[in-house]
């Protein structure tokens, strides 16, 4: 069973066959997919299951905080499940794939006392951009 579906099952969250399979397509390490995407991979596994109860239950997950969107440079949000595990993105500037990386060290102590205006600061989020494999080896092509 998926870290996903434990923790779901672990809430007792009533997991009908369609939030099943969508718990299911987001388990992963790297899972970053739009909400179309999750629909089209829960429909090989439920054909029956509608856009509009992907886009709830994705909702559902957000707000339970048990999933993370993900933005991008005004592209489509992405669903990361990885939301329990600390960590930041990377993320290719031409194609938009993201992967989960875990920078060493203390991201909030990084910040200079005179750089935090005040403020009590809780978290950070990095996104570290640059070119994926694939899309760096077609711009030397």
């Amino acid at each position: 069973m998926s870290d996903l579906l434990e923790r779901l099952r672990g809430r007792g969250w009533r997991l009908t066959a369609q939030r099943r399979v969508v718990a299911e397509v987001l388990d992963g390490d790297h899972v970053h997919y739009t909400a179309d995407e999750v629909h089209a991979r829960a429909a090989e596994l439920l054909p029956e299951i509608s856009r509009a109860t992907v886009y709830n239950t994705l909702g559902e997950l957000v707000s339970l905080g048990e999933i993370m969107e993900v933005s991008t440079d005004g592209r489509a949000k992405r669903y990361d499940p990885n939301a329990h595990h600390a960590h930041q993105h990377l993320v290719c500037s031409r194609c938009g794939t993201i992967r989960d990386v875990h920078p060493t060290g203390d991201l909030i102590a990084g910040l200079p006392a005179e750089e935090r205006f005040g403020f009590q600061v809780a978290a950070v989020e990095v996104t570290y951009r640059g070119l994926c494999p694939n899309c760096s080896a077609a711009a030397t092509a």
